[in-house]
């Protein structure tokens, strides 16, 4: 069974499969990559909890930054949420994100 949460025409926040979940891709509010960063993982700490979830239970993590050279500074605040000895499989990139004014965007796949 297939459970979508928060579904609009676009997109769900949450999908549940299979005793996965899958969250949307998550942006944060704040000038700085690190304010955007703590924002964004507010974010996905808030989707997990709704779709049965948590942190300790992430299995991937894609991260999007606009700018490379601020992937040490997003990096300090991801190290210091990741709880110790859960780190999943991550990968980071840079890209063009939907708006100018964005930093970054995580996208969370989890177990529950």
């Amino acid at each position: 069974m297939i459970e979508r949460i928060e579904t609009g025409q676009r997109m769900s926040k949450i999908v549940k499969h299979n005793g996965t979940v899958y969250l949307c891709g998550q942006v944060g509010a704040g000038d700085s990559i690190t304010e955007q960063t703590r924002d964004c993982l507010a974010r996905v700490d808030a989707l997990l909890a709704q779709a049965g979830s948590s942190r300790e239970q992430i299995l991937q993590a894609i991260i999007w930054v606009a700018d490379m050279a601020d992937f040490a500074e997003m990096n300090a605040v991801w190290d210091a949420w990741v709880p110790e000895g859960h780190a999943p499989a991550r990968a980071c990139g840079e890209a063009k994100l939907a708006r100018p004014e964005l930093k970054v965007e995580i996208i969370v796949t989890a177990a529950y």
